[in-house]
């Protein structure tokens, strides 16, 4: 017996990427790995494009909106489903926007590390970037010397290794029989799209959505917050303004998000890329039959 596969679908936001991934689902048995990077937030729905239908899902819904989340996290908790999955002989799919999640199980990085302790990024938190540089250069003067010193983020994460003193994450994907599909449609055809599902979501009660976080104690300083417009939404509830506006501010962020993803994709080791959802599930449908690829 032939082994179980894998199908990665890959794409910029609002490219038909999850509707692909669950017609794969329900045609082929194979549960979907979430592979976006806020779809994992509790109570995030319309903003992330969070799907109704939850059950073909796996790693939806796992984190608070203030609870930290990251790749190493994501490849350790992936790499376990797929297990599961491949132990049971199912076939699989990993779907989602945050490429570099889906790249970093796939080529198997072997240099993440574990999610750092909480009590020592609190404690991180409360100092300044200028002595968290010097705390670096004392303790690990290689790490200081490569990294860029005035990004804080970037100077107290090298420090939280640092003082961590953590081993990599050790993981494996099973042997699927692997097929990474890609859909990228023309920049004209993103745009109009990006353009009417920001207000869509917007009509469907993505205002209300972040009012709801807020009023249970979540906010812009959270993680879940660095999703594209609830930021812009809580600020839009503190200050009032134009709805208009917050559609077009929403949109314009969002586009530009999607032209990042795209040179994201322009690199994907072994992607196949088509225009549009429709080629794109001839081409999966034919490496599922006949294993042409």
């Amino acid at each position: 017996m032939s082994a179980p596969f894998l199908i990665a679908v890959m794409g910029p936001t609002a490219s038909g990427k999850s509707a692909l991934a669950e017609r794969i689902s329900a045609e082929y048995d194979a549960p979907i790995v979430n592979a976006d990077a806020f779809q994992i937030y509790r109570g995030m729905d319309i903003g992330t494009a969070k799907p109704h239908d939850h059950r073909p899902y796996r790693l939806l819904d796992i984190k608070n909106p203030n609870e930290d989340f990251g790749v190493g996290e994501f490849v350790t908790l992936a790499s376990q489903e797929l297990q599961t999955l491949f132990d049971q002989g199912r076939n699989a799919v990993i779907c989602g926007g945050t490429g570099l999640y889906v790249r970093a199980l796939l080529e198997e990085y072997a240099d993440l590390m574990p999610a750092p302790d909480p009590a020592l990024r609190e404690s991180l938190r409360e100092i300044t970037n200028e002595e968290a540089f010097r705390r670096l250069q004392k303790l690990h003067p290689e790490a200081a010397e490569s990294v860029d010193k005035q990004n804080p983020i970037r100077v107290k994460r090298s420090l939280e290794r640092v003082l961590a003193n953590q081993s990599p994450i050790q993981f494996s994907v099973p042997p699927f029989r692997r097929f990474k599909v890609g859909i990228i449609p023309t920049v004209e055809n993103s745009l109009a799209k990006i353009m009417h599902r920001t207000e869509e979501m917007l009509q469907n009660g993505w205002v209300a959505e972040v009012n709801e976080l807020i009023e249970n104690g979540y906010g812009p300083s959270d993680p879940g917050f660095r999703a594209l417009g609830y930021r812009a939404i809580a600020e839009y509830l503190r200050v009032g303004g134009n709805e208009g506006d917050l559609i077009q501010d929403i949109g314009s962020d969002t586009v530009k998000y999607a032209k990042r993803q795209r040179t994201w994709l322009r690199a994907e080791p072994n992607l196949v890329v088509f225009e549009d959802a429709t080629t794109a599930w001839n081409a999966v449908d034919a490496f599922c039959v006949s294993r042409i690829w």
